[in-house]
């Protein structure tokens, strides 16, 4: 006699007698899920230092756009900032409350004294090259940005929201371990045999949340940029980028300018263009796909604002900042094809040096 177990199936189709795992309560799988993502999350914050050489990056060129832009208003610093910007008020009663700050009020104390004010001034310089380099960066770079906020706030004519994106940037960086790599700081880290080590749990947290908080700036920048505008008559019709380029203050290039606006579809792109680039800046880098898409977009609609309109540090300045999208991986096998490439420059010629060689030097 057979003995096959015999199956039968109810009203909601499922399976009598068939053994299965029993499903978890809706609300038990969703607590579940938040618990797997909050324990990604923690790793993800606490495990190691990320993004080590985009900040290195980042710490480089905010620190050339700083002194770009101290050096390009050198000869006008007393014009700007000293005795003879008294024709603005501003010495005598601030427009903003940075200079009535102690700590911030170093560059107003001296206004009057051209000697000091240039004495500062140079030191101010100096912050900023010893900042791009990397020595003693934390406190170099402290010092940079309570120089540079002190001086910039003296004449609220002359700064823009460049300059406030610069110091919150520098502010960030400096809750970063942004001198571990491609600085004096990391070099004397390898001599003294300490390495590249992970950090402590607090250390890589404070790192990662400052690199998050850096990554939420720059979209808020983009896309509340984008946003505004939208909302302009000039942008809605596509010859907003026409306007700025036919002005004194921002058409530095006239010849140029004429010729990048000479046909309109041209001009149309580039309005509509850098609209589309801001807004959806964030998903563009947040996907692999589409990340390199993205980065070469912000790059040709910086350096093209950074050459036209005669604005080159605070492009500089945001593409500092964006250098934190790329890879670690990308910066590495970058630089091996840079040592690669010098070394084969310095070696003899009857010497073959190949990648395997490469690796064995860097």
């Amino acid at each position: 006699m057979s003995n096959r177990r015999t199956v039968t199936h109810d009203g909601a189709g499922a399976t009598r007698g068939s053994k299965r795992e029993p499903r978890l309560p809706i609300l038990v799988r969703i607590k579940v899920e938040l618990l797997k993502r909050l324990e990604d999350g923690t790793d993800w914050l606490a495990s190691r230092p990320r993004s080590l050489y985009g900040l290195a990056v980042t710490r480089i060129l905010l620190g050339i756009a700083g002194l770009g832009l101290l050096l390009t208003n050198f000869n006008a610093r007393h014009y700007l900032f000293g005795a003879a910007a008294a024709w603005n008020g501003q010495n005598a009663e601030p427009a903003s409350a940075f200079p009535r700050i102690w700590l911030f009020s170093i560059f107003r104390t001296v206004a009057d004294i051209p000697a000091m004010l240039t004495f500062l001034y140079v030191v101010a310089a100096a912050a900023a090259v010893l900042f791009t380099l990397g020595w003693r960066t934390h406190v170099v770079g402290a010092a940079h940005l309570v120089l540079w906020v002190s001086l910039i706030e003296l004449n609220d004519a002359v700064s823009d929201q460049g300059d406030n994106a610069y110091r919150i940037f520098v502010l960030l960086l400096l809750f970063t371990r942004c001198s571990e790599k491609w600085s004096f700081d990391a070099a004397r880290s390898r001599k003294r045999g300490d390495g590249a080590s992970g950090g402590l749990w607090f250390t890589n947290t404070v790192h990662n949340i400052a690199l998050a908080a850096m990554v939420f700036q720059v979209f808020a920048i983009y896309v509340a940029g984008g946003f505004y505008k939208l909302g302009g008559e000039s942008w809605q019709h596509g010859y907003a980028a026409y306007l700025p380029l036919q002005t004194a203050q921002f058409g530095t290039w006239p010849e140029l300018s004429e010729l990048v606006t000479a046909w309109g579809p041209a001009v149309v792109i580039a309005s509509w263009g850098s609209i589309v680039i801001q807004v959806f800046f964030p998903f563009l880098v947040l996907q692999r796909s589409t990340r390199r898409l993205g980065m070469l977009a912000v790059l040709v609609f910086h350096g093209s604002i950074g050459v036209l309109m005669g604005i080159p540090w605070f492009s500089l300045a945001m593409i500092a900042v964006d250098a934190i999208f790329v890879r670690d991986r990308t910066y590495r096998s970058i630089a091996v094809r840079m040592h690669d490439a010098m070394t084969r420059r310095r070696a003899p010629r009857a010497f073959v040096f190949t990648r395997s060689t490469t690796k064995e030097l860097v």
